[in-house]
C-alpha cells in the first residue's frame, strides 16, 4: 500500500509545514484538512498511512474513548481492560525490538479482534506512523496508543531547529524519553540542567530583533529554554521549561506544567493554566469540559448546561473542588491549587490564548485575566 499523509495542523506551525515539505519530497500524496475540528470525522473517510500531531490531539482522543468507557457494562469493560493490558506487554516486546513470546503473540491476536483493531479504526485503520511533537506528552498516555498497536513516534524540537532534535527510533525506544537525537545534530547540557543544540538545522536568528539572538545563540548553540539531560544511550529527556518555572513568595519553585499535567488528566478540566509568581499560593484558571459535566449536572437536577449559567454555580463550584482535591494529592502543600476560577470559553488560537502551534500564551493569559486572578488573592 503506497503511503498517504493528512495535515490538519495550521501549516505555520514548523512542524506541519516541514512534515508537508517532507511529503512533496517523497512523492507522497498529502490531503490538507481546512477545518483541524473535524479531523476524527475526517480519518476513517481518507484513510492515511501517514500524520504528524501534538499531544493534546492524543489526550482529546483519549478522553473520547474513556467517555465510551463509562457507558459500557462491566463485562465490555473487563474486555477491554485485558485487551490494553495485554498490547501494553507486547508494546514493551516492541519498544526494546525483542520478539514476543508466542503465548502473547496469541492473546494479542485475539485482543486485536475484539478491542484494539477497532481502536485503531479511530485513525482510519491503516495508520503506520504518527510523528507527534509539540509539547509534553504523558508517558502513560503514549504508552496507551502504543499499546492499541499504533506506533507514534514521540520526538522533540522547536521552531528554531526546524523542528525535529530527536524522535523514535523505528526499532528501539523509551517511553520517558523524547528519543534519539538525528543525525548531524549535536546536543549538550548547560547550565541549570538546559538543552542546547547545535547543527545546520538550527536558525541563524530572530529577524530584526539582534539581542534576543544574542541571547538564544552562544557560539553556535541554541540555548532551547528546556530543562532536561541525556540518557547513558544519547536519547533526550526534556523535563520542565525553565522559562515557565516560577518562585512563590514562601520561595518554592514551581513548576507549571507538571501541574497541569497532573490536573489536566482529570475528565471533567478542558484546560487549565497556573499562577503563582511571588504569590503566597498556587491558583488556577479551568475551562471545564462542558461536554462531560453534562451527566453530572443532570444528577445534580441543575437545569442549564449553558457554560456562561454553570461557572456561577456554587455546586458546580464544590463539585470542581472536590475533583482538583483527588487529582493533586500527590503533590507537595507549596504546588497544590488552593483557588482556581472557571471559564465559559476555552482557549485558542482566535481569542489569542493560544499559538499557531496550540502552547498556551501564559503572558497573554495573565494579562487578558489579571482582574480574575487577583481575585484570587
Amino acid at each position: 500500500m503506497e503511503d498517504l499523509s493528512m495535515a490538519f495542523l495550521p501549516l505555520s506551525h514548523i512542524f506541519e509545514r516541514t512534515w508537508s515539505f517532507y511529503m512533496m519530497h517523497k512523492g507522497v500524496v498529502n490531503v490538507l484538512l481546512e477545518n483541524p475540528r473535524e479531523v476524527i470525522d475526517e480519518l476513517p473517510k481518507v484513510n492515511p498511512t501517514l500524520m504528524c500531531a501534538v499531544p493534546r490531539f492524543f489526550e482529546k482522543t483519549y478522553e473520547g474513548i474513556q467517555a465510551e468507557y463509562d457507558k459500557w457494562s462491566g463485562s465490555k469493560q473487563k474486555i477491554f481492560d485485558w485487551s490494553i493490558k495485554t498490547g501494553h506487554k507486547r508494546a514493551a516486546y516492541k519498544s526494546k525490538s525483542e520478539d514476543c513470546p508466542a503465548g502473547l503473540r496469541l492473546k494479542f491476536g485475539i485482543a486485536d479482534k475484539l478491542v484494539l483493531k477497532k481502536l485503531r479504526g479511530i485513525f482510519g485503520g491503516s495508520m503506520r506512523s504518527i510523528p507527534c511533537s509539540g509539547a509534553a506528552i504523558r508517558p502513560e498516555l503514549l504508552r496507551f496508543f502504543h499499546a492499541t498497536g499504533l506506533f507514534v513516534n514521540y520526538g522533540y524540537g522547536a521552531t528554531e531547529t526546524t523542528a525535529t532534535v530527536s524522535c523514535f527510533k523505528l526499532d528501539t525506544y523509551d517511553f520517558d524519553s523524547c528519543g534519539t537525537v538525528m543525525p548531524e545534530v549535536q546536543v549538550k547540557i548547560g547550565d541549570k540542567g538546559e538543552i542546547m543544540i547545535k547543527g545546520g538545522t538550527v536558525f541563524q536568528g530572530y529577524y530584526n530583533k539582534p539581542e534576543a539572538t544574542a541571547k538564544a545563540l552562544v557560539d553556535g548553540w541554541y540555548k532551547t529554554g528546556d530543562e532536561g539531560h541525556l540518557l547513558p544511550n544519547g536519547d533526550i529527556v526534556m523535563s520542565d521549561r525553565i522559562r515557565d518555572l516560577f518562585k512563590t513568595s514562601g520561595g518554592k519553585y514551581v513548576s507549571p506544567q507538571k501541574i497541569e499535567l497532573l490536573l489536566g488528566q482529570n475528565k471533567f478540566i478542558e484546560q487549565i493554566i497556573v499562577f503563582g509568581d511571588n504569590r503566597k499560593y498556587i491558583s488556577a484558571l479551568i475551562v471545564p469540559s462542558f461536554e462531560n459535566l453534562q451527566g453530572e449536572t443532570g444528577k445534580m437536577g441543575i437545569p442549564t448546561n449553558k457554560p456562561e449559567e454553570l461557572i456561577k454555580l456554587d455546586a458546580i463550584s464544590e463539585f470542581f473542588q472536590k475533583e482538583i482535591d483527588g487529582s493533586q494529592e500527590i503533590l507537595a502543600p507549596y504546588e497544590k491549587v488552593v483557588k482556581f476560577t472557571l471559564l465559559p470559553e476555552a482557549f485558542s488560537v482566535e481569542n489569542k490564548s493560544l499559538t499557531s502551534t496550540l502552547k498556551i500564551r501564559r503572558k497573554i493569559i495573565a494579562e487578558q485575566f489579571k482582574s480574575e486572578i487577583d481575585n484570587m488573592y
